[in-house]
């Protein structure tokens, strides 16, 4: 017997090995849109090869590896393992159907193979064939089955049996009960709808206690596996003396409901059965039959009322459906049974399970709408509405879904990023079922921006306007532009450069230079409002980004005048040995026009405002100089007594602050003839010594008064101040053009022996930058230009004098003013 034992086990391993054999061969290829089958058969050993994956779904075995593939489940226990270097999958733990599945069939698991980079998600299912690795057991165990049975049971009363319990399935459950030979009863099964048998002993020969007062049988349950398995369980009958009736239930099958979670002690439904007999014989008591499976604990039966209740935890997850069998046994030993079917109603007690399959916590503003953000699976417990999940995202945020899988979802971005609005995402995510009430539960994400470089550097203005004074050092700082970037990091940094333009013909290098970090544009040299009055230059700011972005401002740079020229006497000219002198005669009334000292100075606005003084006189009494105009006149009347050789000393100041000088010596003879004044004029050459001396103390002068000056400085200061800004708002007034015309002067009396006639014209503007003057003489001015030596003063007299009288050789001086 044990050889036929160990053949009968060397047989079931083979069968074992080729049965896995054809199974793996049959599901190998069954893979369709993303997911692919196994079929298994239980109990195979760990590290046995389910299927090859790779080749299955079509993917590279680089790829696996690349992608980090691996496997997500939601079970505590992970019966499959992946090989990412082949490509295959294997056993991780032994696998018990039973366990697995109970008595559901087919039996499978599934789980999700995720790789990223693109992201992809594959399902596989595996499904456990079941192999006849138990045998049938009745719940009794090593006890048997007693019955009380009257004697006066009729032929054909039926004696329902505890029926045996199979883990296995299919052709390897509960095949067949077998009844050991005997002349009283005989075995009948009854087929249920699910599938499994009923087993009663119906009696075919009356009972005789006198002659047979105990039957002791065995009953035999057989599967239908190859290596056929059985259970056997004692049968012990006592033959009572008369009850010929049994209980029976107003009912054959009882249906009855009950809400998950109710309460221990919760009547659920009243079964009700009668006895015909009376007295102890018809006295019952009810009792619910062994159970198979969870049932045994989940209800009770109150054995006098017949009330079942509930005496266990009820969760529609586990169960949704209860069987049990109720009996009603009278005092007789008889029996009653009906079965009683109960439904279990689903409540909403389980909020849906955010699980986080895959994210991406940084982004790039330029992904295109569409990008994946993370992959999500949401699962809930219950049934229908209960397990119904919504998704949604709180607050306006530029995400959606997208359901991939069941239970899988997408979040994707809904629009383009902009770093510099938002730089950072708080995504809550909320799940809720569509339960009453509803049930939720949420997650968050946090999610960065990365920045691209898409927004240029601008600056706050496209024309700056900056100011400097001539005459300034070099490196001296004029202006600084900035320009900002509302990038971040590199993409931000700003580098400041000078576009190469041209300035009076040299490039605007060789005038200003800038700094490429600061923005800070200074003076490469000293510049000169005489030569050059306004510079433009075109700054860029450029970001350091890849490729980089960049704008252009313009900066304008005036230049302001500096009173750095000395007026410049054109009329009377000095000359360097001659003496010229101005002809009056004695009869010249009041206010005789003698000459005209014209001076011009090349600076602008109140730097060129001129004014004129006598600053020494032969006779301070005689002769005045016209502030604004330089004209020179006779303030009384000429008399003999006056004398003939009459010297001027006229100081041209301008309006600058510190102001320029100059002086002109102006000569006059007060005579009525030529010959008068021959005499008189040849000792002008012996002043030449005067004049020396005269220039000594005056630069001597000029020193003590410059001391005296650096002394004051800082109350000049606040005066030059004042005046600056005086200028400042008459430079910018925009008030019409007032035309000065002076007027004519001429000798009326025509008495003199020199009659003048000055012809000239002056323009000013308030706020132009330029007046021009332009005067001349007449032919009949006579100048009388005296050599050191009188021999020839005639005859150059009478020269000139020729000159003078041709109509057509007027002298005309033009000059030009600027003025503020």
């Amino acid at each position: 017997m044990m050889e036929n034992r160990r053949s009968l086990v060397h047989l079931h391993k083979r069968w074992r090995f080729f049965y896995g054999l054809l199974v793996l061969l049959f599901h190998a290829f069954n893979t369709a849109g993303g997911q692919i089958r196994y079929s298994i058969p239980e109990e195979m050993k760990k590290g046995s090869v389910i299927g090859n994956v790779a080749q299955d779904l079509g993917l590279d075995v680089k790829r696996l590896r690349s992608g980090r593939a691996r496997i997500v489940t939601s079970e505590n226990i992970q019966y499959t393992e992946l090989k990412t270097d082949k490509g295959i999958l294997l056993v991780n733990e032994r696998i018990d159907r039973e366990q697995l599945c109970g008595d559901v069939t087919p039996c499978s698991f599934s789980f999700e193979m995720i790789l990223e980079n693109p992201m992809e998600l594959h399902r596989i299912t595996v499904e456990i064939l079941d192999i006849n690795d138990h045998a049938p057991v009745f719940p009794n165990g090593d006890r048997s089955l007693n019955f009380e049975i009257s004697e006066s049971v009729m032929v054909g009363m039926q004696f329902p049996l505890q029926g045996a319990e199979d883990l296995d399935v299919g052709q390897n459950a509960l095949q067949n009960y077998i009844l050991s030979p005997n002349d009283n009863f005989v075995l009948r099964q009854l087929a249920n709808p699910d599938g499994s048998k009923n087993v009663e002993m119906v009696l075919q020969k009356a009972l005789d206690r006198e002659l047979r007062p105990k039957l002791s049988l065995k009953l035999i349950a057989v599967d239908g596996g190859t290596l056929q398995r059985s259970g056997t369980v004692n049968i012990d009958i006592t033959v009572l003396d008369a009850n010929d009736n049994v209980p029976i239930f107003n009912q054959t099958v009882y249906k009855a409901y009950v809400i998950e979670n109710t309460a221990k002690g919760t009547g659920i439904i009243t079964v009700n059965a009668t006895d015909a007999d009376s007295g102890s014989h018809g006295e019952m008591s009810y009792s619910l039959s062994k159970m198979k499976g969870s049932s045994a604990d989940m209800f009770n039966i109150n054995e006098n009322t017949g009330t079942i209740y509930v005496s266990g935890q009820i969760d529609y997850e586990k169960d949704k459906k209860y069987e049990v069998r109720v009996e009603a046994k009278d005092h007789g030993g008889l029996t009653g049974t009906s079965k009683v079917i109960i439904d279990v109603v689903d409540v909403n007690d389980n909020a849906p399970v955010i699980n986080i399959m895959s994210f991406s916590s940084l982004v790039s503003e330029d992904a295109r709408p569409g990008t994946t953000i993370a992959l999500l699976n949401i699962k809930d417990a219950d049934s229908d509405k209960n397990g119904q999940v919504k998704c949604s995202i709180n607050g306006k945020l530029p995400f959606k879904f997208e359901s991939s899988l069941t239970s899988y979802y997408n979040l994707i971005s809904d629009q383009y990023f902009d770093r510099e609005t938002v730089a950072e995402y708080n995504i809550t995510i909320t799940a809720i079922d569509s339960g009453s009430p509803p049930l939720s539960s949420s997650t968050r994400l946090h999610l960065k921006i990365s920045d691209v470089n898409d927004n240029a550097p601008m600056f706050d203005k496209n024309i700056y306007t900056a100011r400097i004074i001539e005459n300034n050092p070099p490196g001296l700082s004029i202006f600084a532009v900035s320009a900002r970037d509302s990038d971040w990091n590199q993409n931000a940094r700003i580098s400041y450069l000078l576009e190469d333009t041209h300035v009076s013909g040299y490039p605007i290098s060789t005038y200003v230079s800038l700094n490429s970090d600061t923005g800070d544009i200074s003076a490469v040299r000293s510049f000169d409002y005489e030569q050059i009055k306004e510079i433009q230059l075109v700054v860029k700011a450029q970001d350091g980004g890849s490729p980089p972005l960049s704008s252009n401002a313009t900066v304008k740079i005036m230049i302001q005048d500096h009173n750095d020229n000395a007026p410049q006497v054109l009329y009377p000219v000095q000359t360097g040995g001659s003496v010229v002198a101005e002809m009056v005669p004695r009869s010249a009334d009041v206010g005789y026009l003698v000459t005209k000292v014209v001076a011009v100075d090349v600076d602008s606005g109140q730097n060129a405002w001129l004014s004129y003084k006598l600053q020494k006189a032969t006779d301070r009494a005689l002769f005045e100089v016209g502030l604004q105009n330089g004209e020179i006149r006779t303030i009384r009347q000429v008399t003999d007594k006056d004398a003939v050789k009459q010297r001027l000393t006229v100081f041209v100041e301008d309006n600058g602050q510190p102001s320029r000088s100059a002086t002109v010596i102006v000569n006059v003879a007060v005579a009525d003839s030529y010959p008068e004044v021959l005499s008189e004029f040849t000792d002008f050459t012996h002043d030449k010594e005067y004049n020396d001396n005269l220039t000594f103390y005056l630069v001597l002068a000029l020193a003590v008064v410059s001391f005296l000056f650096i002394t004051c400085l800082v109350v000049i200061i606040s005066v030059k101040i004042y005046r600056w800004r005086q200028s400042r708002i008459l430079y910018h007034s925009s008030l019409p053009v007032i035309p000065y015309y002076p007027p004519r002067y001429s000798d009326t009396l025509g008495t003199g022996t020199l009659p003048h006639v000055y012809n000239y014209e002056v323009c000013r503007t308030t706020d132009s930058r330029k007046s021009d003057c332009k005067f001349g003489t007449a032919g009949s001015q006579k100048v009388l230009i005296m050599d050191p030596s009188s021999t020839g003063t005639m005859q150059r007299i009478q020269s000139e004098k020729n000159i003078l009288d041709e109509p057509d050789s007027p002298l005309e001086v033009s000059c030009g003013l600027s003025v503020f």
